[in-house]
């Protein structure tokens, strides 16, 4: 049997430099999804897939990210003055979801550079790793649904999602085995003619300590980056199974730049029961 996923490693030590100049003092991670922070729905996910430490790598200029999952006796005792008590209950559980680990990170740049940083705290053990601008909006945490897979399983995995022909020039497009959802190759931005598919790889995967051994070994890649995909290539190529998991009733929403930003604070908007009515009344009187 796999070993059961305990922790997670979230890579937050980004500069958010396509929605300057909103992050030139505030994490990116911190911008709101109508009145609660992308790395709070983040978190969120993670929780409700039963993972119980959160490692979050960080940089110097992250520090409201520690801040947000801290308590704030001030607020606290403001709220509670206030008789706001729903407030106070919910600003108390914030810092009471998981136990919160934080590490700088150290090293080159790339996404796999996080892993690395964190590699001590999962020694040995499975674990979830995921990007802290990246959404996922289903009905199941969609995290929960790999960790499901990987308990019946025990394969290694990373999320992907279909994206239209024309755009697959800006993601790694996965190829797959005849058949079957296992990789047999990840290439990064390939043309139209080139793209093997048009599923594209998202922050969310599933890691163990043979990808960390992988990745330790793995060259600068594209850009002088250190790329995780690099390492999930190589392990492939040893003969090992890493699967690509589509997100199950729901649907992958990234934060990175301006409008796609926009976009998916409308899409949780619109299902607010107490706003979202009247942000489709607003939305349709302006078309």
């Amino acid at each position: 049997m796999p070993k059961k996923i305990k922790k997670a490693i979230i890579a937050v030590a980004g500069s958010g430099t396509r929605l300057l100049p909103a992050t030139k003092t505030m994490p990116k991670e911190m911008l709101p999804i109508v009145d609660k922070p992308i790395i709070q729905l983040v978190v969120e996910e993670l929780i409700e897939a039963g993972i119980q430490d959160i490692i979050l790598v960080t940089k110097w200029d992250k520090k409201p990210l520690e801040d947000h999952f801290d308590r704030s006796w001030a607020l606290e005792n403001e709220l509670k003055k206030a008789g706001k008590l729903d407030k106070l209950k919910e600003i108390k559980r914030i810092s009471e979801m998981a136990n919160f680990i934080y590490v700088r990170q150290k090293g080159p740049y790339g996404n796999g550079t996080p892993v690395l940083s964190a590699a001590n705290l999962v020694d040995d053990e499975p674990f979830v790793f995921v990007w802290g601008d990246d959404l996922v909006k289903s009905k199941v945490s969609f995290t929960k649904q790999m960790v499901d897979d990987y308990e019946k399983n025990g394969h290694l995995m990373i999320g992907v999602q279909k994206v239209p022909k024309q755009v697959v020039n800006r993601y790694g497009i996965v190829k797959l085995r005849q058949g079957t959802n296992e990789i047999e190759d990840i290439i990064e931005k390939p043309s139209v003619e080139e793209a093997p598919s048009q599923l594209a790889d998202f922050g969310r995967m599933i890691l163990d300590q043979k990808i960390i051994d992988i990745l330790r070994e793995t060259s600068l890649g594209k850009d002088n980056e250190l790329w995780i995909v690099d390492a999930i290539k190589r392990y492939v190529k040893q003969g090992h199974i890493f699967l690509a998991k589509e997100v199950e009733n729901g649907k992958w929403m990234t934060t990175g730049d301006s409008l796609n930003y926009l976009k998916t604070t409308l899409a949780y908007a619109f299902e607010r029961e107490d706003i979202g009515p009247e942000i489709i009344k607003y939305i349709n009187g302006k078309i």
